[in-house]
């Protein structure tokens, strides 16, 4: 099952790189990134089942560590990005949360790092560290959170709430809340799979 498992994570790994290197509204990068929440699926469901790789002195359960990161920073930025786009379609349009991404500059690279301090500090035992990454975002984003025009009944529509005089139309708050979310819960996940298949 260790050569399994190890197949899996490298299959995952390139379909992570893929997804970041393919057109993220093409079929072949949507494949990838469906590719890679399947493939986090399978690998939390050998986890949860069969339990920790077995293998003799634990070498290849802890080589798991560096290509589980990969997947956990790159790959939740493209699942990110798939469950914004579905969150659009509730009302797309001039304010919605795709228009909202202009506000939130670097949301792609903030994302990463996000990611990757959720998975480290899950993975060095620390959960507390859940709470500082989310602080620091939330500190960082505020002066967006709080020009978002929409966000305590305003008009619908475009508005210029922001230094930056992007259409915002409460798009801003609701981007920051599901990209967060889903961000957070993609590297809970990675790092649960990591738990799973580790021995010791």
């Amino acid at each position: 099952m260790s050569v399994l498992v190890v197949l899996l994570v490298a299959v995952l790994v390139l379909a992570c790189v893929a997804t970041w290197l393919l057109p993220a509204t093409r079929l072949p990068a949507q494949l990838a990134t469906g590719a890679v929440v399947v493939g986090v699926g399978v690998l939390g469901l050998v986890a949860l089942l069969g339990g920790p790789v077995a293998d003799s002195y634990g070498l290849v359960s802890r080589s798991l560590l560096v290509p589980m990161a990969v997947v956990a920073v790159l790959g939740g930025g493209p699942v990110t990005a798939a469950v914004l786009r579905l969150a659009d379609r509730e009302g797309p349009g001039p304010g919605g949360v795709q228009d909202a991404a202009r506000v939130l500059r670097g949301g792609a690279w903030i994302g990463s790092f996000e990611r990757a301090g959720v998975f480290a500090a899950l993975i060095a035992g620390w959960p507390e560290g859940i709470a500082v990454v989310l602080a620091l975002k939330g500190l960082g984003r505020y002066s967006e959170l709080k020009s978002d025009g929409g966000t305590s009944g305003a008009p619908t529509g475009p508005q210029t709430g922001s230094a930056t005089g992007a259409p915002t139309g409460g798009g801003v708050a609701e981007r920051f809340i599901i990209g967060t979310f889903c961000s957070v819960l993609w590297a809970v996940a990675c790092a649960g799979v990591v738990a799973g298949l580790t021995v010791g």
